[in-house]
């Protein structure tokens, strides 16, 4: 894998840091500020809120821009972001903080696995994907819980301060590792629209959608589930985390490597072992080791549709993939804000602290359902954008490629 990658990766983990550590630090911000928890927690909708409206936004910005320049231009503007947010005065200038530092992330990534598939032969675009992807799965096991320590022990402030020199470190590897690659010639913002009229994209970010929400839909409430029903202390949560962040890693450097072997049975298989292991997450929730692996389970199975969803909408939105799979980098965030919302609703309802997983079960067997609805409609079509099992790129992927 060429060292490009890992320049990617690099701006991927501090992303992956910034998006999930105020977490871990709601307490300590909401105490300085002098703010309610739920106040508080207006950091981590309005940076998931930005991540969905940045996307297309800053995609649209930069079309006239090379895709390295606007890779740069991005982490600078998370840099600033953080930094924002390590000296705020306020809470109010800090909740702008977030936001800035999130419009960086639905562009960046959209933007960068583009750049990753571009960076490899056809039949390794997916393992590409992945590898970028790594940074933020990474960030989860290791990022999130020493960000967490570190504010915890030294101020909340140091952490920002050290995510924003990790955006930094990003933004120097981009400059020096990633080569400065042209967009192909004659596309326009115009073919970049074009691709959300292809019924097969839209599907694909359906599935985006529903899939992740699936896995959102548990891990959101993990605390309270696993504190009251399993029995563990508080402070196991954490460690929790940190398996549902390891089973993330291994799942996207799975997904990546099947999916450049055959796209669409990599997807029938993790949704459904997905929609099935939620299901029994009602189960093994009341047992501590039954739910540990549970846990674990998820976090592989959810970030195993990852690598394969993404390049699923670069295959279909061949030619012009910018904006569509930046737009699927929100979506990801748009089914995390849902199933938080619907899961929320079943525990408000009376139904218990294991009941989103139900919800979660029945959003991933959705997906898998459309899973099923785009490859009929592929077959009746007679075409098919995928790599195929055997490796080769499908003739009109390769004709987006040469357009490179």
């Amino acid at each position: 894998m060429p060292l490009a990658l890992l320049a990617l990766a690099i701006g991927a983990f501090g992303i992956g840091t910034t998006e999930f550590v105020i977490m871990g630090l709601l307490p300590e911000v909401a105490g300085d500020f002098g703010v309610s928890i739920p106040t508080a927690g207006l950091l981590v909708t309005g940076y998931a809120l930005g991540v969905v409206l940045g996307a297309p936004l800053m995609t649209v910005l930069g079309t006239k821009v090379s895709r390295k320049r606007m890779l740069m231009l991005l982490m600078g503007l998370f840099v600033l972001g953080n930094l924002l947010s390590a000296v705020a005065p306020s809470f109010s200038v800090m909740l702008i903080g977030r936001v800035v530092a999130s419009l960086a992330h639905g562009a960046f990534f959209g933007i960068g696995s583009v750049v990753a598939a571009d960076l490899v032969a056809p039949d390794k675009k997916a393992g590409a994907i992945a590898m970028m992807f790594t940074g933020l799965t990474v960030a989860n096991v290791v990022g999130v819980p020493l960000g967490t320590f570190v504010g915890q022990a030294a101020g909340w402030r140091i952490t920002f301060t050290i995510v924003a020199a990790l955006g930094l470190i990003g933004l120097a590897g981009i400059a020096k590792l990633v080569p400065d690659m042209p967009k192909p010639q004659g596309v326009r913002l115009r073919h970049e629209l074009a691709a959300f009229k292809n019924a097969q994209v839209l599907l694909a970010m359906a599935m985006t959608v529903l899939g992740f929400g699936g896995v959102f839909a548990a891990i959101t409430y993990i605390a309270p589930m696993m504190t009251h029903v399993a029995g563990f202390a508080d402070g196991s949560v954490t460690w929790l985390l940190v398996l549902f962040g390891l089973g993330m890693v291994g799942g996207n450097l799975i997904g990546g490597k099947y999916a450049d072997r055959a796209l669409m049975p990599m997807l029938y298989v993790s949704l459904g072992a997905l929609a099935v292991v939620l299901a029994v997450f009602t189960v093994t929730a009341h047992n501590k080791v039954l739910a540990a692996i549970s846990i674990a389970l998820i976090g592989a199975l959810g970030f195993a549709t990852v690598p394969p969803l993404q390049k699923r909408v670069l295959d279909q939105a061949h030619g012009a993939p910018t904006l569509a799979s930046a737009v699927n980098i929100g979506a990801f965030n748009l089914g995390n804000a849902l199933s938080a919302w619907l899961g929320g609703i079943v525990i408000a309802a009376g139904f218990g602290y294991t009941s989103p997983n139900w919800v979660g079960a029945a959003l991933a067997a959705a997906a898998l359902l459309l899973a099923f609805l785009s490859a009929a409609l592929e077959r009746r079509g007679g075409t098919s954008t995928d790599t195929t099992v055997s490796g080769r790129p499908a003739p009109v992927e390769a004709e987006a490629v040469a357009h490179h």
